[in-house]
């Protein structure tokens, strides 16, 4: 029983992900938002869990990937599809076979996480932009919209920035560029600079930001965040 207890913890996140396209077809996004984050903390607590209990399995690892395919890729593509719905009925521009389009980040989601089972290179940090945040930064969206603060609602509704996030998401989904990980081998300062100014300066821009506009606009910043840091990261060690 204890082997199939982090098994069971993905599964969980896999059935929010269920729910969460359910959401979506009901045009409830900013429930889809809530599943997104939900399914997040089962994906952190599986993995979690398998190393305390000392259970890894190369079955608990397919498991994970095939229930991030849902959660983590269609699930935030439904978000987009019916965003960019909403933005062909406001302003008449597209066909609305044109919100197909957004399933490509579907499609890259499932790419990114087959190669993140077969490449050795990512065990302690990520090549490409994890599925979960990318997921994350999707859900953040309908929140922004329910805030509905000044001319944002305009942009995020716009077919031109949806196409745009598509192709640019999609691409850092699948693309070669070194990102750093969350995880703490350990806790001294000179081995995790780079997780603690980000922890640190995120919290400050999520606090921010609540009583300046909204809280949730510190999503997407929080995501450029962490690419640029990064890059940074990457190019210091390049230096030394």
């Amino acid at each position: 029983m204890k082997n199939q207890i982090p098994n069971l913890i993905t599964l969980g996140n896999l059935f929010c992900g269920c729910i969460g396209i359910v959401f979506a077809f009901q045009s409830h996004l900013e429930y889809c938002a809530a599943m997104i984050g939900l399914a997040a903390v089962f994906d952190f607590f599986d993995g979690a869990s398998a190393r305390l209990l000392k259970v890894s399995s190369e079955m608990g690892k397919e498991l994970d990937s095939l229930s991030d395919v849902v959660s983590f890729g269609v699930l935030p593509a439904m978000i987009l599809y019916k965003m960019f719905q909403l933005a062909i009925a406001e302003q008449d521009l597209f066909p609305q076979e044109t919100a197909y389009f957004v399933f490509i980040i579907a499609c890259a989601s499932s790419y990114r996480l087959a190669k993140f089972n077969l490449d050795d290179r990512q065990t302690t940090s990520f090549i490409g932009l994890p599925t979960p945040a990318n997921a994350i930064l999707i859900g953040s969206f309908p929140l922004i919209l329910n805030a509905d603060i000044g001319n944002i609602n305009q942009i995020l509704l716009s077919p031109y920035f949806l196409i745009s996030i598509t192709i640019m998401l999609s691409f850092l989904l699948i693309c070669e560029l070194p990102l750093f990980s969350l995880k703490f081998n350990n806790f001294k300062w000179n081995d995790n600079k780079v997780r603690y100014l980000f922890v640190l300066i995120s919290v400050g821009m999520f606090g921010g930001l609540k009583y300046v506009a909204d809280q949730y606009l510190a999503v997407p910043l929080i995501i450029l965040l962490y690419v640029l840091m990064s890059l940074i990261n990457n190019f210091t060690k390049n230096e030394v």
